[in-house]
């Protein structure tokens, strides 16, 4: 392994300085997610570039690119949070200004996709929304994709376009090594069927047992039973998914695993959404804390969750595939590594 990390030469620092000196890049943020975008320009040792986004009077979107990007490759980061629907026709927008203006190439980076779980049609006459967001965006101009856990990693093949998928596992697994004392004799659990194969990857890679819980629903986003596959008895539970929106699945879950003996009970999702009572809900519940990456913001969320909700930063991540696109560089080692 030390190899590996000696043969990518990860000294990020003069790296990130050198990209500082490349010209033909340029970053743009939306306004779906400052911070990340400041955080990524940060780590990258580059400004934002400037443009102005605002809405006239009757709520139409108004962009102004406010600066040259003719023969440049530009990066525009916009994420599926908030006013969603806004933010995407705001993200579209700039795609096509920064296009009809002659840039060299756009990429999106879309830190947490949009309709993302609107992926098949699962009954009559179901859109398949991620598909029609997929068509947007390449006919808006986007040459390329860069995201995170996509809720169901087909999606990509929506696309004719190239899109590199980013994983938060690594980050995931981090986290755990440095915040949980007894990870060893952990359990990874996941809180339905079609999480299994993300749960057994981190499972397999800690070293540790996994647990399985089957759900049943009656409708979206209400649950009407649960069966717990697997031993938490006096352990450590820790309950990943990719996703947490009203945290009704996962507050069921705890309860599932409380009853069976855990000892301490984690809840770890790499998009934060929150929605509706997802708030009270974990405000109630006994989790020790309730983990999400900042692909989403989550300050306020924090501090009304009177801070149950703590933050893993991938902006590393984010940058590092920037960097690594920019230079025509493979992004692969980023799927089982976090950059310092």
């Amino acid at each position: 392994m030390k190899a590996d990390h000696h043969s990518e030469g990860i000294d990020l620092a003069d790296r990130y300085k050198h990209l500082a000196k490349m010209p033909n890049i340029k970053l743009f943020c939306g306004s779906s997610h400052p911070d990340l975008g400041r955080r990524i320009a940060e780590r990258l040792g580059i400004e934002l570039s400037k443009t102005t986004l605002s809405k006239f009077s009757n709520q139409e979107t108004s962009v102004e690119i406010g600066e040259s990007v003719r023969g440049e490759d530009v990066y525009i980061i916009q994420t599926a949070a908030g006013e969603i629907n806004d933010n995407l026709i705001e993200l579209l927008i700039m795609i096509n200004a920064c296009k009809i203006a002659s840039a060299y190439r756009v990429t999106a980076v879309l830190p947490s996709f949009p309709y993302a779980r609107q992926d098949k049609k699962d009954k009559s006459r179901a859109p398949i929304s991620a598909k029609l967001i997929a068509n947007m965006l390449t006919v808006a101009g986007a040459d390329h994709i860069i995201t995170m856990d996509l809720h169901a990693s087909q999606i990509q093949g929506f696309f004719d376009i190239p899109v590199d998928n980013l994983f938060a596992e690594p980050a995931i697994i981090k986290w755990i090594q440095d915040n949980i004392a007894d990870w060893r004799t952990c359990v990874i659990v996941s809180p339905d069927a079609g999480g299994a194969k993300r749960v057994t990857s981190i499972a397999d890679r800690l070293n540790v047992d996994f647990a399985l819980i089957h759900k049943e629903r009656k409708r979206a986003n209400e649950v009407s039973s649960m069966v717990l596959v697997g031993d938490v008895k006096d352990r450590v539970a820790i309950l990943v998914d990719d996703m947490a929106d009203t945290c009704g699945t996962i507050c069921h879950a705890i309860e599932k695993l409380v009853q069976a003996g855990a000892k301490k009970c984690y809840a770890i999702s790499t998009h934060g959404i929150f929605s509706g009572q997802a708030l009270e809900r974990i405000k109630k519940s006994t989790f020790e804390a309730v983990v999400t990456t900042n692909t989403i913001p989550q300050s306020q969320k924090v501090r009304d969750s009177n801070n149950k909700i703590q933050v893993i930063d991938v902006s590393s991540m984010f940058a590092e595939s920037i960097r690594r696109t920019h230079n025509g560089e493979s992004v692969s080692y980023l799927f089982t590594h976090v950059p310092m």
